[in-house]
């Protein structure tokens, strides 16, 4: 399995884990940040021994190289989180924050942690070279301990690089606009599959549809020409009623691909087409003044095409309803029935899809099913986004 961040790898299996490079990854992660801060160390140091005009101009550099260790940061990121950033507006001035953030906090945080993970276990297993005279079952027994605590050292350091790999990604690019870009996303693909949806719908209607109906046509005159006695006249007669009826199937395929109803009068005539030819008797309380944005118009009607689908299929009910208004810039949308109730995503009756489609256009799926009923799926979708 590929693992994109050294927190993700962490949920590996311990064989795999200790024998992949993200340990030697993230000490490299670490490392890199230690010898920055100690050479920015080392300068401070240098310039406030010699002179107070070189410690000014130390500090000068160490404020002017500040975004350009931000970068650094950027890139050393890659060591730990495969998962690329955003450019976000402002980036330049969070590097900068990030390299001063290094500089002064956390370079140091990276070095006690290196010792301590890295450096107390490699003291141990040495501990026969470092002290030779000293007692040889203390000796051994530490250097037994020190390799014991080299793959909890493993762990340790990964889970350190992680987490600050995590705060480096907080500062860089702020979870908000990774979600508007998620949501951006989202919209572009919604309206791209619409797109075709639509396309689909017209190259159905002008092509196939016509085509079949000049076919009918043509066999119901043939028919009429032959002698009704005659054995051809009853299989053009046959070929005539299997014609109509797959013309009367494309009919129906066009006006679920997408309905001409729903662009040319509304949300409201499209749901009460639905409800006229749905085998549940329902009722339809759709008041809406003006037409919605198409994106909200079609993502409501296929929500409600859904859900009286499955009343149709699953419910047992003998009435539903279809109820609605727009509060504010929000549609709301219920769909009722008094079936059986019972209803429960898992088992496949569409209302994981349902709930997928709402949140890519930012909308939120709620539902009240207990055994025994009603039923009731509350649709909530935003008319301004």
């Amino acid at each position: 399995m590929l693992n994109g961040t050294a927190l993700e790898a962490l949920n590996q299996r311990p064989i795999p884990f200790l024998r992949s490079a993200w340990p030697w990854r993230s000490v490299a992660y670490l490392l890199a940040g230690t010898a920055l801060g100690l050479v920015a160390v080392a300068l401070v140091v240098v310039s406030a021994a010699t002179a107070t005009a070189a410690a000014v101009a130390v500090a000068a550099v160490l404020v002017a190289t500040a975004p350009l260790l931000g970068r650094f940061e950027r890139w050393r990121l890659r060591l730990v989180d495969r998962v690329p950033l955003p450019v976000t507006p402002g980036r330049g001035r969070r590097e900068a924050v990030l390299g001063a953030v290094t500089m002064l906090a956390l370079w140091w945080i990276d070095l006690v942690m290196l010792a301590v993970t890295i450096g107390g276990p490699t003291v141990l297993v040495l501990s026969p070279v470092v002290q030779p005279t000293g007692n040889a079952v203390a000796t051994t027994a530490a250097s037994v301990a020190g390799v014991l605590l080299l793959p909890v050292a493993a762990y340790t350091v990964t889970a350190w690089a992680g987490a600050r790999a995590g705060m480096v990604r907080a500062i860089l690019a702020p979870e908000s606009s990774e979600l508007r870009e998620v949501k951006r996303s989202r919209a572009r693909l919604v309206d791209a599959f619409e797109l075709e949806r639509r396309r689909i719908e017209r190259d159905l209607h002008d092509g196939a549809q016509q085509r079949l109906v000049a076919l009918t046509m043509s066999l119901g005159m043939a028919k009429l020409d032959l002698p009704a006695d005659a054995p051809v006249a009853r299989l053009v007669g046959l070929a005539h009623d299997e014609a109509k009826q797959a013309l009367a199937e494309l009919r129906e395929l066009i006006r679920g691909v997408h309905p001409q109803v729903l662009t040319d009068r509304g949300l409201p005539a499209a749901v009460r087409d639905l409800a006229g030819r749905s085998p549940v008797p329902v009722d339809v309380d759709l008041p809406l003044a003006v037409r919605l944005p198409a994106s909200v118009e079609v993502t409501a009607y296929y929500v409600v095409s859904e859900a009286l689908a499955n009343v149709a299929k699953h419910s047992q009910a003998g009435r539903a309803t279809v109820s609605g208004r727009a509060a504010g810039e929000t549609l709301l949308v219920e769909i009722h029935d008094d079936g059986r109730g019972g209803a429960d995503p898992a088992e496949g009756t569409g209302l994981t899809g349902l709930a997928d489609r709402l949140a890519a256009v930012g909308g939120r799926l709620s539902l009240s099913s207990p055994a025994g009923g009603p039923t009731r799926v509350r649709v909530e979708i935003p008319c301004a986004w």
